[in-house]
């Protein structure tokens, strides 16, 4: 489905003045995205390019010049990227993650704010390292995985432990460190997402302040509506949106190949075949239907909280599930998309192969995998979930 062209631009003091749409990034996006895997990162130059297309503000607060947009538009335009590349989407929401900053005091935001809103954060918080009282903050150390668009960062987050750090059950405490002060581990060697640049994090004897450290998912300082919008949900959320992308571009490769010329053994186009039809046709409706359900429940948890009310756990478990289950039906909607393909899509330079690989990866995060379901059914069945849901 065609999407409506968004013109984005940003007049900080860390992007260009240069108008700039969505829709120019994401072709250049489509253009590179090989180059993306062969790096193993998306190189600084697009995320400069992310930035004046305002996506690393959308989580901003607008006190500091942000956009703190609306987390259903934001999910928009990660899905629009991800139909170009799910490595760039990926990358791209976390244009989400300052929503976790919000948490810090003030002073400390006014800091990470101070050369414009347009701030990349990134976060590696697993395994937990234990971290020694230090005065005024703690003396950490260790190597932390995961650490998605690093390489693009402007600041980052790596998870702490020890005793009375402040943490919640499932919910480590969060230090925020200078690129400078962070070693980035290049390991990331991956079967899908690989332009993700999700490299390991090693930090030796620093010493962070209290004023730098927040415990994620915690209650916001920002009073804006966005900080009010359940942190971990948004995340989910983010990642979900990024295989409603491929899914979409899944689709629309199986239906460009549909009207091509015979196959290799004369068989008849894939359009005049009944069985690829009616297997197109279900699978549109399953990546419409799970669409629908997921951007239905975010627009309705922002007008809640918009018109000045509470959400309920019942309520955010909505938001959970629309996320955990767009991601599992864009999946199988690529796995079908793959199939329909045919023998066409074994080779390695097929797209279907990259968008199915990626895919892949997306519903074994930690907020989107198959255990999640257990954590939405026992908030429906009304008995208490594991730590940390929702």
């Amino acid at each position: 489905m065609s999407q409506p062209a968004v013109v984005l631009h940003t007049t900080s003091a860390n992007a260009s003045d240069d108008q700039v749409t969505l829709d120019q990034v994401i072709s250049e996006i489509a253009a590179r995205r090989e180059e993306f895997e062969r790096l193993s990162h998306v190189p600084r130059d697009i995320i400069a390019r992310l930035k004046q297309a305002r996506v690393f503000r959308a989580s901003t607060p607008q006190c500091f010049g942000g956009d703190a947009l609306a987390p259903h538009l934001f999910f928009d335009i990660v899905e629009r990227i991800a139909v170009a590349d799910g490595s760039a989407a990926w990358v791209a929401g976390f244009g989400s993650a300052n929503v976790y900053l919000a948490a810090l005091p003030y002073a400390t935001q006014q800091q990470i704010y101070q050369t414009g809103p347009d701030q990349v954060f990134s976060g590696a918080l697993y395994p937990v390292q234990a971290a020694q009282r230090d005065g005024d903050g703690w003396r950490v150390n260790g190597r932390w995985k995961f650490a998605s668009g690093c390489k693009g960062a402007d600041w980052l987050g790596v998870g702490i432990g020890g005793p009375n750090n402040g943490g919640q059950a499932g919910k480590p405490l969060t230090a925020v460190l200078p690129p400078d002060q962070v070693s980035i581990v290049d390991n990331w060697n991956v079967v899908g997402m690989q332009g993700t640049g999700s490299h390991d994090l090693q930090v030796n004897d620093r010493h962070v302040d209290d004023a730098w450290t927040f415990v994620r998912g915690s209650s916001a300082i920002i009073d804006e509506p966005l900080y009010r919008y359940p942190a971990v949900s948004y995340q989910a959320g983010v990642h979900a949106a990024v295989n409603l992308g491929l899914a979409r571009a899944a689709l629309n490769t199986v239906t460009a190949m549909s009207g091509g010329k015979l196959t290799t053994t004369g068989a008849p186009r894939l359009a005049d075949r009944p069985h690829f039809r009616i297997q197109l046709a279900r699978s549109e409706a399953q990546y419409l239907s799970a669409r629908a359900f997921f951007y239905a429940s975010s627009a309705q948890a922002w007008d809640l909280i918009t018109r000045g009310n509470l959400m309920t756990p019942e309520e955010t478990n909505m938001l959970r599930l629309s996320a955990i289950h767009a991601a599992h039906a864009a999946a199988a909607v690529v796995q079908e998309c793959y199939k329909l393909g045919g023998i066409a899509a074994i080779y390695q330079q097929h797209p279907l192969q990259r968008i199915v690989r990626d895919s892949m990866v997306v519903t074994q995060h930690a907020f989107l995998g198959e255990s999640s379901y257990d954590g939405a059914g026992a908030v429906l069945a009304g008995v208490p979930p594991f730590a940390g849901y929702p």
